[in-house]
């Protein structure tokens, strides 16, 4: 995959960018000078490090793992919860369904991983007769 030269040039309102797989190749000056934040990549991918040196957007690995074996899973203080752990400072949505055959995923809550960690509890989960969540990229 490749970024064309100036694709992005002059797109002031994008901060941010996810990418799913190993760093595409970019064309000069395929991003503008500022605006950028950071670009996210995933785990199991490369070519990262080059990508940032190449474009000037600062690249930051993207790994949220829900803790399930910690004492912090399930409820808790009336409320349903678990911790997150990944990358520090890394945004991430909670996502919340209640019916995974037919799901329409609706955001719960937005976060940040500060020093790498976060507990997301979710004070509505008794309105449900069943909800699930899942993690995704702001």
């Amino acid at each position: 995959m490749s970024i064309e030269s100036n694709a992005f040039f002059e797109c002031y309102s994008l901060s941010n960018l996810m990418f799913e797989g190993d760093a595409p190749a970019s064309g000069a000056a395929a991003f503008s000078t500022y605006g950028f934040d950071t670009a996210y990549y995933l785990p199991g991918t490369s070519g990262w490090a080059d990508f940032s040196t190449n474009t000037g957007v600062p690249t930051v690995l993207w790994n949220p793992v829900v803790q399930t074996q910690n004492g912090d899973f399930g409820l808790r203080s009336n409320q349903f919860g678990f911790d997150i752990t990944g990358t520090p400072g890394i945004p991430l949505l909670i996502d919340a369904c209640t019916n995974l055959a037919n799901a329409s995923w609706l955001p719960v809550a937005a976060v940040s991983l500060t020093n790498g960690f976060v507990h997301f509890s979710d004070p509505q989960w008794t309105k449900y007769q069943s909800r699930f969540y899942k993690i995704a990229p702001p």
